[in-house]
C-alpha cells in the first residue's frame, strides 16, 4: 500500500496528493510519469509526476476528475492509501541529459494548458534548481482554474497566466500571447508544450510557423503503461510510437495530432477498438484484453 499524507483541492474537479512512494521517488525524473491504482476493482490511471522530495521519499500527482475511478480518487484523505503506485515510467525530459553549459545558453519557453500545469511544474523546478530561468505560459478558462501559481511563479523566470475569458492575466489563448512576446521581440531556442492534446496541436502549428523547435508531451490513453496494449499508440514522423514506452514526450512538429485524438475517441468504444485492430494489423500490439488482439 502506498500511503496519501497530503489530499487537496485546488480548482473545481481538480485534486493534489503527496503519495509515499519511497522507490519511485529516489529514482524519478522531470517528464516520467505513474500509474496509480486505488483498488482492486479501480481503473490503472496513469498520471505525469508533478514535483518528488526524494528525503522524504514522496511523489506528489495533480489529477482531473473525468470518470468514476478519478471520482473514487477524489474522495481519498489524508491518511488512506492507493493500493498500486506503479513508476516512475516513461523517458526522462530530454534536457535532462543535456550539458548545462548548452542549456544555459537557450532562451526556453514553456506552455501549459489547464491540468498540464502539473507537469510543467517539476521541469521549471529542475530548471531553476540548475540556475536556468525560463518563461511560462500557464493558460486555464477563468482565473478559478489556474493551478499551482505561486509555486509556478517562485521557480520561473517570468510567468504569463492567461484566461480564455480575460478574468485575470493575459486575455485570450495561449498561442496569442505566444504571438504576442515574440513580437515584443523574444527569441525562443525551444518551446515546451503540455495540457490537451488540442491546445498542443495549435501551438505547434504556430511554433512551427515562428520556427521554434517544439517538444510535446503526449497524454493519450493508458492500459499497461509498458508497451504491451497499444492503447497509447502514436505517429510521429513516419514511425509508429507509444507514449508510455517511447515518450511521453516527442518532437511536436512531427506529431499526428489529428490522428492521435481520432484514435483517443475510437478507443473508448468495443467496436472503435475492434476497428483499430483492423487497420493497424501487426503493429497494432493489442495486449490490452480489450479487443481481441492478444489472441
Amino acid at each position: 500500500m502506498y500511503p496519501i499524507t497530503k489530499a487537496e483541492k485546488l480548482a473545481d474537479k481538480i485534486y493534489l496528493m503527496d503519495v509515499v512512494a519511497p522507490r519511485i521517488a529516489k529514482h524519478c525524473e522531470p517528464g516520467q510519469f505513474i500509474i496509480a491504482k486505488t483498488d482492486e476493482v479501480g481503473e490503472r490511471i496513469p498520471l505525469t509526476i508533478c514535483d518528488y522530495d526524494r528525503e522524504a521519499g514522496t511523489i506528489t500527482i495533480v489529477f482531473q476528475i473525468v470518470g468514476a475511478s478519478t471520482q473514487r480518487m477524489a474522495e481519498l484523505k489524508s491518511g488512506d492509501a492507493f493500493m498500486d503506485f506503479v513508476g516512475p515510467l516513461g523517458c526522462p525530459s530530454e534536457f535532462v541529459k543535456e550539458a548545462l553549459t548548452s542549456l544555459q545558453g537557450k532562451k526556453i519557453l514553456f506552455v501549459a494548458g489547464g491540468v498540464g500545469a502539473a507537469p510543467v511544474y517539476p521541469q521549471v523546478k529542475w530548471m531553476k534548481a540548475h540556475g536556468i530561468d525560463v518563461d511560462v505560459i500557464v493558460g486555464a478558462k477563468t482565473r478559478d482554474m489556474l493551478i499551482l501559481e505561486k509555486e509556478m511563479e517562485a521557480v520561473s523566470g517570468n510567468y504569463y497566466p492567461c484566461t480564455d475569458d480575460g478574468s485575470y492575466g493575459h486575455a485570450g489563448m495561449v498561442t496569442t500571447k505566444i504571438e504576442k512576446l515574440v513580437e515584443e521581440g523574444n527569441r525562443y531556442d525551444t518551446c515546451i508544450a503540455i495540457g490537451p492534446m488540442i491546445m498542443m496541436k495549435f501551438v505547434c502549428l504556430l511554433t512551427k510557423k515562428l520556427q521554434i523547435p517544439t517538444i510535446v508531451s503526449l497524454n493519450p490513453i493508458m492500459v499497461d503503461g509498458t508497451g504491451m496494449c497499444g492503447a497509447c499508440r502514436v505517429t510521429v514522423g513516419d514511425e509508429v510510437k507509444f507514449a508510455c514506452v517511447d515518450g511521453p514526450e516527442f518532437d511536436g512538429h512531427k506529431v499526428n495530432f489529428d490522428e492521435a485524438m481520432k484514435r483517443q475517441q475510437m478507443y473508448k468504444t468495443e467496436e472503435g477498438r475492434a476497428m483499430l485492430k483492423l487497420q493497424e494489423g501487426e503493429t497494432h500490439h493489442g495486449g490490452c484484453g480489450h479487443c481481441g488482439g492478444e489472441e
